[in-house]
């Protein structure tokens, strides 16, 4: 009987999280086919970034709640189109599936939940008698299908989106089997870990799929393994949450083709919607996290979009690179003038931010997410001070 890992991606943002869920779960062995459900307004070249990962690319239409009060309510608007989820039960050319949000990062080979029945998921860690629906295992099924359009017709979405949809029809999973309870290592999510630190420090070693849950995701942030470091001491809750991004972006900064058949070639261009990637190779290797990893040059070049998704800093702020010991003995004034360049390059070829995402910016302030190696850069701020003070 086949069996497969299945992912949605509704935009070109997440449709760089569904690659990296595909590359980690090759990553780390699989058996299982890869599948990839993406909506038609993905952009075709982010389409085509996925063919080498993904067994299976399927298109489907998206699915939205409109219950705009309740979308409204938990300032999440973007949850409405993950009704779009619902269609994995059509996948009926499997038996068993499990899911996985586009937003998650696999730590190790996970092919066990295959043996986890319908409907099987970890506590949400707000409420731990709802289920979180990033990760969990189901049986496709048109009947089941049918009966989910049924029930969103009838009783909507508690919380306007797919998980409370889910939560109440599957309504007796938090009393009704125990077996179909995730262990919360298959679903670790950031708030947890701020709320709970001294348990992260007792089980943390057992991750196995950690999941960014919130309005700020790995592509929202700068790779910077040195800002993990330095943080480690005045804030460890940060340090663990930015070694789980900085892994984020190692997978999805592979330069290596994951071919469905396990097998890799060397890829020294690749382009995933507006963002093109081309690498150097240097020698030399570093350690993220407990991942030995080989350094490299990335360079990126952002092109102009003619209408706004996500904002570029939130993407990408600038490139990045590994630094040689030679090179990290360059003086701070030679760093800071070629930060000054690059930054106005950047300022000057990117088209002036909408209202909405000044807004996007100031919430990410608010809840301690700066991008500090980009457009919240001291050099910047202290460039806007100059001017309001002038």
């Amino acid at each position: 009987e086949s069996q497969a890992f299945v992912t949605l991606a509704t935009t070109d943002a997440y449709c760089m999280g569904s690659l990296v869920v595909g590359k980690s779960l090759r990553r780390h062995g699989t058996s299982r086919k890869l599948v990839v459900m993406v909506s038609h307004n993905v952009p075709k070249d982010a389409r085509l970034s996925l063919e080498d990962v993904f067994d299976e690319i399927i298109m489907v239409d998206v699915l939205d709640s409109r219950d705009k009060a309740h979308l409204s309510w938990l300032g999440r608007p973007e949850l409405g189109v993950t009704f779009t989820k619902l269609h994995c039960w059509t996948l009926t050319q499997y038996s068993k599936c499990v899911f996985l949000d586009a937003d998650t990062l696999v730590l190790c080979n996970v092919d066990e939940l295959f043996e986890y029945e319908e409907f099987s998921a970890a506590p949400d860690p707000g409420w731990p008698d709802c289920f979180n629906s990033g990760v969990f295992v189901f049986r496709p099924s048109l009947n089941t299908h049918t009966k989910l359009l049924e029930h969103t017709t009838q009783h909507g979405s508690f919380d306007g989106g797919d998980q409370g949809v889910l939560n109440t029809f599957f309504s007796d999973w938090a009393i009704k089997d125990i077996r179909k309870h995730l262990p919360f290592v298959y679903n670790i999510t950031a708030s947890a870990l701020y709320t709970y630190l001294p348990a992260y420090h007792q089980y943390g070693h057992q991750a196995k799929i950690v999941h960014f849950l919130g309005g700020t995701k790995p592509w929202h942030c700068s790779y910077n393994p040195q800002a993990a470091n330095e943080s480690s001491l005045e804030n460890p809750n940060k340090q663990i949450v930015e070694k789980f991004i900085n892994l984020w972006w190692e997978d999805y900064y592979n330069q290596s083709k994951i071919k469905k058949d396990n097998k890799s070639e060397d890829l020294s261009f690749v382009r995933h919607g507006d963002v093109a990637l081309s690498t150097c190779p240097r020698s030399g290797c570093g350690y993220i996290g407990h991942q030995l990893i080989s350094r490299q040059d990335i360079t990126l070049s952002i092109s102009p979009r003619s209408n706004s998704g996500y904002s570029s800093h939130q993407l990408i702020s600038k490139a990045f690179s590994p630094i040689s010991e030679q090179e990290s003995e360059k003086t701070g004034l030679e760093t800071a003038d070629d930060s000054d360049t690059a930054t106005g390059e950047a300022e000057s070829n990117t088209p002036a931010e909408t209202e909405e995402e000044n807004l996007e910016h100031k919430r990410m302030w608010e809840e301690g997410y700066m991008d500090y190696m980009g457009k919240d850069a001291f050099d910047n701020i202290k460039r806007k001070l100059d001017r309001f003070l002038e």
